[in-house]
């Protein structure tokens, strides 16, 4: 063949497959805004159903309209917006009471909710999907009047199934992909007569503590809304935070549930991993067993937690899914009184409190030590090594390339931009930088070094056998020292959007107790103070390296903000964590009302 013909066939093929991966890729990015803007179309949708639905029902409940007898609630004086605000100001148990013997409905409980609930997303951008079906659960709910829960409205995570519905997890492939059945905790839910009715906004991928994905957007603080709720339930936190819903359900692998509790001023309870179902549960890593997910509630008090653990922790559960243990709640601990051994420490040695949450330890050590309790100094062995070569060795196992993967097809939310490009680094990048980087910045060496995962199979198998080691090692030290449960900060207070990306750093006090498997929660304790932020003008961090810097721009402008603490317990002791957690909230409350 002439060489001139041969240059010129290779160039059109060359050229030709060029343009067949351009028209692919474009024909592929069409698809993907396509299905962002199908899933756009149909919340809006939902919402506008719901606000038809609550206004049909605000017609059929005014008395200059209908000749219908009111409701029994509705024949005291108050008016009808004074009605929703006393239906708005009841916890979950009296709630369930008061629908119970009749003086309130389920059906006037849930249209409160929805409209309080419209108002809160219209502000905070916090809604993934409106549950309208929970309009047919009413009719079911008649006859069914003994569930812990019956006719509290009740919202759940963007991941947790609902027949229907997307688990979307904030990634565009899981769109257009609605559940076949309800998860287990939903249909326990349905069974102790809750009503699921919004399902709630997530960061991209799950993995991020902040909360915002290409789908569905940016989710606010319902304190300020210049700052992050947290995540990744954090729509719940914001929900929740904003008056919304009066219990949810969140999840939990390094914080996901303390946290946005911790940044909205509520509570929050991470469960030990598999005391609840995770059956129905969606997730952009499946398969990942180093560190365990917890399905957990969400809500203004303690209480209210308790109640929903109880509700959750029934034969109905067991039987649905016979791997969960069938251990029902146990209310004797939960209302114990006795004097309790608690341990505590103010500062991890990684990442240094900001100066609110160390006032916050310092202050509720000095109630529970007022109070009658033992404190004792504690110390997390090996933190370091937990964090860095159990907990993210083992998360991001495979390079983070499952994550990474689940991401294709759409664009990288901007709050994860700064987390997620040091994942798709060669693994060889990735370890030259992790030795350059070391003399310079250990933690940040450390932290690009966890990023190349285990390596192989056998290396994984390793580190699964080392985490149960460390288990041991620390529960060990927890014995030495007879405690009962644990007293430790909480992150906090709020951030500024977009830097949860870029402080990975930050998490260890939360995802050192997903590692371990232990019960923890997240109780508000004070509000950021003035003093509290012109401390933060003296903050250097313990390594005073860049992401000490970073830290004291995200916590900045919260004067005002709730700040929390960290209760824990050691596994299958989750009623125990949750009587300290009470504990702690009737001390704060006792401190606040004197």
């Amino acid at each position: 063949m002439d060489p001139a013909w041969a240059s010129g066939l290779t160039a059109a093929v060359l050229g030709g497959g060029a343009l067949l991966f351009l028209v692919k890729r474009r024909s592929e990015q069409q698809r993907a805004r396509d299905k962002v803007q199908a899933a756009r179309r149909r919340r809006d949708a939902s919402l506008r159903r719901a606000e038809e639905a609550v206004r049909r029902f605000q017609e059929t409940v005014s008395p200059e309209r209908s000749p219908r007898t009111p409701e029994p609630f509705l024949t005291s004086r108050l008016d009808p917006a004074a009605a929703s605000a006393e239906v708005l100001s009841l916890s979950p148990a009296e709630l369930a009471a008061q629908c119970r013997d009749g003086a309130l409905s389920p059906r006037r409980v849930l249209h409160v909710y929805m409209e309080k609930a419209l108002e809160v997303q219209e502000k905070l951008n916090c809604c993934t999907d409106f549950l309208m079906e929970s309009q047919q659960q009413l009719a079911q709910l008649e006859g069914q009047r003994d569930g812990l829960l019956y006719g509290v409205p009740v919202s759940i995570k963007d991941s947790l199934g609902y027949t229907g519905h997307d688990s979307s997890c904030g990634v565009i492939c899981k769109l257009e992909d609605p559940a076949a059945e309800d998860s287990v905790v939903v249909k326990v839910l349905k069974r102790q007569g809750a009503i699921p009715f919004m399902k709630t906004n997530i960061p991209q991928g799950l993995l991020n503590y902040d909360c915002s994905n290409p789908i569905y957007g940016l989710t606010l603080n319902p304190q300020n809304p210049q700052k992050t709720p947290g995540g990744s339930s954090g729509g719940e936190g914001a929900l929740i935070g904003g008056g919304g819903s009066i219990l949810g359900l969140g999840t939990d692998i390094g914080g996901s549930i303390r946290i946005p509790a911790s940044f909205c001023g509520i509570c929050g309870f991470k469960p030990t991993s598999n005391r609840i179902s995770m059956r129905g549960l969606s997730s952009c890593c499946p398969g990942q067993k180093s560190v365990g997910t917890s399905i957990g509630p969400m809500a203004r008090d303690v209480d209210s937690l308790a109640l929903c653990m109880k509700a959750l922790l029934c034969e109905n559960m067991f039987v649905l899914d016979p791997t969960v243990p069938p251990i029902p709640f146990n209310e004797q601990v939960y209302l114990s009184t006795k004097r309790l051994r608690i341990g505590y420490y103010e500062n991890d040695g990684m990442q240094q409190p900001s100066p609110s949450m160390s006032r916050a330890l310092r202050d509720t050590k000095d109630l529970l030590e007022r109070a009658g309790h033992t404190l004792l100094p504690f110390t997390v062995p090996r933190l370091t090594y937990a964090i860095y070569e159990l907990f993210c060795k083992g998360v991001l196992a495979d390079e983070g390339a499952t994550l990474l993967n689940s991401m294709k097809g759409g664009p990288i939310d901007p709050c994860l931009k700064g987390q997620t490009v040091p994942y798709g680094l060669p693994w060889l990048v990735k370890k030259v930088l992790s030795v350059l980087l070391k003399p310079i910045s250990p933690r940040l060496s450390s932290s690009i070094d966890a990023l190349c995962g285990v390596g192989s199979v056998p290396a994984l198998w390793k580190n699964h056998a080392a985490v149960e080691n460390y288990i041991h090692e620390v529960v060990s030290e927890w014995r030495r020292l007879e405690l009962d449960v644990m007293l430790c900060p909480m992150l906090g207070p709020a951030y500024n959007h977009t830097y949860a990306g870029k402080l990975t750093c930050a998490l260890p006090n939360t995802t050192i107790y997903n590692l371990l498997n232990f019960p923890a929660g997240a109780v508000p304790v004070s509000t950021v103070t003035a003093e509290d932020e012109a401390n933060l003008n003296h903050y250097k961090g313990n390594f005073q390296d860049y992401w000490d810097k970073v830290f004291v721009k995200a916590v900045r402008g919260a004067e005002g903000l709730p700040v929390a603490v960290q209760c824990v317990a050691l596994p299958w002791q989750d009623e125990l964590c949750l009587r300290f957690m009470r504990e702690v909230e009737q001390l704060v409350r006792e401190k606040n009302q004197i």
